[in-house]
């Protein structure tokens, strides 16, 4: 089954501000971030079997971003899309509402 991209208009906004932070966080720290990539690791992530409380992900606090955004970076299958290594982002929804989401 191939990795799914599918998510709503207003999820990819929240998506690409969460990106701009990960981005000006990189910046401060005089490094770069591929955007396109944070953007698809994301996407592939919230649409993927982890939706994320994409709300909750961009209003975090710098530490709990990094660690979410990095972590599903590093710990993202991009075969299936899916989180490997027994990896749950902080901003993830609970697990009682995922399968509705």
């Amino acid at each position: 089954m191939p990795v799914s991209f599918d998510v709503s208009d207003e999820d990819a906004g929240l998506i690409s501000t969460i990106v701009d932070r990960a981005e000006e966080l990189c910046l401060a720290q005089g490094e770069t971030l591929d955007r396109l990539s944070t953007t698809m690791d994301l996407t592939a992530c919230h649409a993927n079997g982890c939706p994320l409380d994409l709300t909750k992900l961009a209003k975090a606090d710098n530490f709990n971003l990094t660690h979410d955004v990095f972590g599903i970076a590093r710990h993202l299958d991009r075969t299936t899309g899916r989180l490997r290594d027994f990896f749950d982002p902080r901003c993830s929804l609970p697990e009682a509402q995922r399968d509705a989401a």
